[in-house]
């Protein structure tokens, strides 16, 4: 496996009515921003409690409300103004990870002076950020433990990964009541999310990482045998807790000590759902399984580790080829029994946005670690796709 250095300084506080240890998390007297979504919080009743924890810390309380899945750059420079216009200490997230991603773009641009675009293209390093926490209400993106955000520039066409030493959260709080409101879809969603990150990180050309392996395959077989049960059963808190752990491990750095992933699935899946703003594990689902027949013939290895371990496919008398087809489509399988598309044309794409989206894909030049691609390779991907 490949050197590497570990951190991570997030306080993870896990269970059922843990949003009550709030207040004992937050700094006292202070001025603080709630950022939230669409308003689901206060159906549920969570905006609510958070009130009144925020209520018992003496917080001041201003609110930035709307932020959009796909989260906008102009949402963001939005809170950045309401930030520093109002003497901003401390930021609490409420939401997904778009809710979160939004913040932490938010909490570093509080505490740069120029644009934070500038940051997010990586024409500029940030130097500080706002602390801030998290309320987790979606299991999916583990943004929650990580310094990872995806940021959308819509005037741009232009959906774009960052991340920086500030952008861990303080604290995140995983309650899995807060999750029991979240419609089917977006529970699927949140699963394919979550797979589709431990996928990433499994596809690596490294060598000698039988224990990162492992710890793939058993988020990995932890979902596919919950994913049945919690959309039987959506109020299950088990299946809800479970699941929402699963997320968090995906995601938070340990699947990828000694061994980074490719990560090209997603710099594709960014590019579609830059222009179509469709859901951004909808994209995954239909994109990964073409992805990882495009790889194959890099290196069967993982393909067929995967099919054998995780996905159950009797290797006696088959090629490797063979084993790695039927993995593949035992995913895409899975991920359609739950209730994700498999198709583009799923969401109205045709063929005539193949060529913008493999554009905005490769702008930058070849991408992926694993399966390195250019512009054309993403335009057969995405063909396959429709």
């Amino acid at each position: 496996m490949e050197t590497f250095t570990y951190y991570n300084p997030t306080r993870l506080i896990y269970g059922i009515d843990q949003t009550h240890e709030l207040a004992s998390q937050l700094p006292k007297n202070e001025k603080i921003l709630l950022v939230y979504g669409g308003g689901s919080i206060k159906k549920n009743g969570l905006y609510d409690t958070v009130l009144d924890q925020l209520n018992q810390a003496g917080a001041e309380v201003t609110e930035l409300a709307g932020i959009e899945p796909n989260p906008r750059l102009k949402t963001v420079r939005r809170g950045i103004e309401l930030c520093k216009e109002n003497g901003i200490s401390f930021i609490l997230a409420v939401g997904g990870g778009s809710v979160i991603d939004a913040t932490k773009a938010i909490a570093v641009g509080a505490k740069f002076d120029g644009d934070i675009w500038d940051v997010i293209t990586k024409k500029e390093t940030a130097t500080a950020a706002l602390p801030f926490g998290t309320i987790l209400t979606l299991a999916a993106t583990g943004s929650e433990m990580n310094a990872g955000s995806v940021i959308t520039n819509w005037d741009t066409n232009e959906k774009i990964g960052w991340g920086s030493p500030y952008s861990f959260p303080t604290f995140s709080i995983l309650d899995p009541k807060n999750t029991l409101s979240v419609p089917r879809d977006h529970t699927v969603y949140g699963m394919v999310d979550m797979m589709s990150h431990v996928l990433e990180a499994y596809f690596n050309r490294v060598e000698n990482t039988p224990l990162q392996d492992r710890i793939c395959e058993s988020i990995l077989k932890t979902v596919i045998e919950t994913a049945p049960q919690l959309l039987e059963d959506p109020t299950n808190l088990e299946h809800r807790g479970t699941i929402l752990y699963c997320g968090t491990m995906a995601l938070n750095g340990v699947t990828q000590m000694g061994a980074r992933g490719d990560w090209g699935s997603h710099n594709i899946e960014h590019a579609v759902s830059a222009i179509s703003d469709i859901p951004h594990a909808g994209g995954l689902a239909i994109i990964f399984p073409h992805w990882l027949r495009n790889s194959i013939d890099d290196n069967p290895k993982p393909h067929v580790q995967l099919a054998v371990r995780v996905l159950n496919v009797d290797p006696e008398g088959k090629t490797d080829q063979e084993i790695a087809e039927e993995g593949i489509q035992k995913l895409s399988e899975f991920w359609t029994s739950l209730g994700a598309p498999n198709r583009l044309a799923d969401y109205d794409i045709d063929e005539s946005q193949i060529d913008r989206m493999a554009g905005i894909a490769a702008a930058n030049g070849e991408f992926g670690r694993y399966a390195v691609l250019n512009k054309d390779d993403t335009a057969r991907i995405l063909t396959a796709a429709l």
